[in-house]
């Protein structure tokens, strides 16, 4: 078969850019989801748009199923391989095609770094917004397929704000462009459809994305609370008080000491919980906004509160939120990392209710969140060696999502389904949704060949994960105020 899949593509691309081995294929066996694991028959490495046309149709002609993977640092097991299919891997079409300094905006190629974009416009005095803890590996591919967030999310908006156009490459090999150099478009809003859609429409090859003004001015503040419920009421003080940070983000005491001990970026380890706050703008309003917050937090007893005195200070303490991922990865082998957001005045409830679950299954839970926009990230750790552990990851993060979905949330927020949340889309939306859900993918992809068996979970599964009990159209939890 390998050898067979090596002479199918070789008239797309070089032989050395066709990857069938199994030493070659494994470091292509999931993405940051290690905890599921699939071979594929080949991967792909193209460095054209034309060798990803001509892939793309000798895969329609032979029905052959298309996993599209960047930098890999996805987390919901967006880009697992199947293993009747082929991995696409763009990570050479990292090309800064343009970048327009007068119209604000930058052209780029799928595999460009999140970060290299704004490097490449910080001589201009502009920046991307969007940033993901993974934004020095992640690419901008992958970040329009998951319509990833970041910390700066909260007053600067997701993917899906700060893109102008794509181009694309359909299930047949055809050419499309999306959106346009306008901030709005007649007709179908199809740039909106194809942001978060996880590779399962099209193939990207290219992006406008948006550039801002870099400040003139921020301030971080950090906040440090005995009592993580004075944290989350500080949060929705804040929010209440019509101010905007550029970021707002918690950590509860597991996290805080774990980035500690991981890049010292001088967080109060005694403290529950902590809240980073980043407010940027112009000289007396954006003092005025720094004292609003500094005094909110001192009425929800913060016992802690100090301004970065400078941007190293700064960087370092975003440094210790950023390496948040990996320095929980030093306290156990493995961790489930979940996605999940909420109304913000359930917060207290809710981390409750987390701790109630790493109780329950006996696996320690870490918590770090966007707390301005409610978007929680739970940190499941477990030891993928002991038997049964994993097992009881996965109960925790389904009793967390579906905890998120009663409160009035949703079960994902800059994560992605891909086939981590599969049951839990069950719960989310009724079987009409998800048939609907099913015929627009069609559309777009008749052989179902792109992303195969990702976001969209079957009948059957719903059925066997008993969350399909809709009765006359009503929707799970319709009591709850929602979003």
């Amino acid at each position: 078969m390998h050898k067979n899949m090596t002479q199918l593509f070789s008239d797309c691309l070089p032989t050395e850019s066709i990857l069938a081995t199994e030493e070659t294929l494994r470091p292509y066996e999931c993405d940051a989801l290690t905890a599921y694991k699939t071979l594929p028959m080949a991967v792909l490495l193209p460095a054209t748009e034309q060798q990803v046309v001509a892939i793309i149709k000798r895969c329609y002609q032979e029905q052959i199923p298309i996993v599209t993977r960047g930098a890999g640092t996805g987390l919901s097991g967006g880009a697992n391989p199947i293993s009747q299919g082929i991995v696409l891997n763009l990570a050479k079409l990292n090309t800064i095609y343009e970048i327009n300094p007068q119209q604000q905006y930058a052209r780029v190629g799928p595999g460009v770094r999140n970060l290299a974009i704004s490097e490449a416009a910080s001589q201009y005095g502009l920046y991307y917004a969007p940033d993901p803890s993974s934004q020095i590996a992640c690419t901008i591919g992958g970040n329009i397929a998951e319509n990833s967030g970041g910390v700066h999310c909260l007053k600067y908006g997701l993917t899906i704000h700060n893109i102008m156009e794509i181009r694309y490459v359909s299930d047949r090999g055809e050419l499309i462009t999306a959106g346009s150099s306008c901030y709005d478009t007649p007709g179908y809003d199809i740039l909106a459809l194809m942001t978060g859609s996880e590779g399962m429409l099209g193939v990207i090859l290219e992006a406008k994305v948006k550039l801002l003004a870099q400040p003139e001015k921020s301030e971080l503040m950090l906040a440090a609370f005995d009592d993580i419920r004075d944290a989350g009421a500080a949060v929705a003080a804040i929010i209440a008080g019509g101010i905007i940070p550029a970021g707002l983000e918690m950590m509860d005491k597991a996290v805080i000491q774990a980035t500690e001990n991981f890049c010292q970026p001088g967080y109060p380890l005694t403290a529950e919980a902590i809240l980073l706050c980043e407010l940027d703008g112009y000289g007396d309003a954006l003092k005025k906004q720094l004292h609003q917050v500094k005094m909110l937090c001192q009425q929800h007893n913060a016992s802690v509160i100090k301004t970065a005195a400078n941007a190293q200070q700064q960087e370092l303490l975003w440094k210790g939120r950023k390496s948040a991922f990996p320095a929980i990865g030093q306290l156990a082998p493995d961790y489930l990392c979940m996605d999940g957001t909420i109304p913000r005045k359930h917060l207290a409830y809710v981390l409750q209710q987390i701790s109630f679950f790493s109780t329950k299954y006996d696996l320690p839970v870490a918590n770090v969140f966007h707390a301005g926009d409610g978007n929680l990230h739970p940190l499941i750790m477990y030891d993928a060696n002991i038997t049964g552990q994993l097992e009881r990851a996965e109960q925790i993060g389904s009793e967390i999502l579906q905890l998120c979905v009663q409160v009035g949330g949703t079960i994902t927020g800059e994560h992605g389904v891909g086939v981590e949340k599969l049951n839990q889309m069950c719960v989310q939306f009724k079987r009409t949704e998800l048939d609907q859900f099913e015929r627009l993918k069609l559309a777009f992809d008749e052989q179902s060949l792109l992303n195969p068996g990702k976001v969209i979970p079957t009948l059957q599964r719903c059925a066997e994960f008993g969350a399909m009990h809709v009765h006359a159209g009503e929707m799970p939890f319709k009591d709850l105020p929602r979003f």
